[in-house]
């Protein structure tokens, strides 16, 4: 069973995306957050044989939201308390103890990454352990697995050397696939590469499937102002 895992924070201002929060409003951050979790749930609804929305953190408000979200395409589960490592850990061991065979995850911080991407994470899954999408800050956008990895514990999460400190955590015999550099969106220099992205792709014709991202750029809300 291919499982698609999407890891989110429930966009409350203040609560998520913290670095644009700082050089706008922690209002807008939060349209932010909201637009890019449901693009990419949108996106990804048809991707695996099953679909998780693990999310954060596990109140009332934050499972109305998501459960609203997941409809009958996701399965929403709460994370578990600890840093990012610690809910990643505790993740795949209760998926792979559930029954999934290949298991894929992804956040909600790289909306335009295409789903043939993801497609392709369970392609490589199919002769890799672990299969990594190196992000270009230094982290990955994307990890697969086919049974936990000892990658989680005793990294400097947020940080330019996730993806460096993750490698080193593998040892030779977990097989090893990588997917093609793409970004997250985590702050304000980043939401304007975002934004030509997207005008290139309309430009020549693609659709970035991201409407509601879209609709606060037609919008004109930048700058913490609609």
């Amino acid at each position: 069973m291919n499982t698609l895992a999407i890891f989110a924070k429930h966009p409350q201002p203040g609560l998520v995306k913290s670095r644009l929060a700082a050089a706008s409003s922690p209002e807008w951050a939060a349209r932010i957050a909201d637009a890019f979790i449901r693009d990419t749930a949108d996106k990804c609804a048809g991707v695996g044989d099953e679909r998780v929305l693990a999310y954060a953190p596990a109140d009332a408000d934050a499972h109305r939201y998501f459960a609203a979200l997941a409809g009958s395409a996701y399965r929403l589960v709460q994370q578990e308390v600890g840093d990012l490592g610690q809910r990643l850990d505790a993740f795949t061991r209760q998926q792979f103890a559930g029954g999934s065979r290949r298991l894929v995850i992804i956040g909600s911080d790289s909306p335009s990454l295409p789903t043939d991407i993801v497609h392709e994470a369970f392609a490589r899954l199919e002769t890799a352990d672990v299969v990594l999408g190196p992000a270009t800050d230094g982290g990955y956008y994307l990890i697969g697995c086919t049974r936990p990895p000892p990658i989680f514990a005793g990294i400097t999460w947020s940080g330019p050397r996730v993806l460096a400190e993750t490698i080193a955590r593998l040892s030779a015999d977990w097989r090893l696939a990588l997917l093609p550099p793409w970004y997250d969106v985590d702050t304000l220099d980043d939401w304007w590469t975002l934004q030509g992205h997207i005008a290139a792709l309309r430009r020549v014709g693609l659709d970035p499937q991201i409407p509601h991202t879209e609709a606060l750029i037609k919008c004109g809300y930048a700058n913490g102002s609609a």
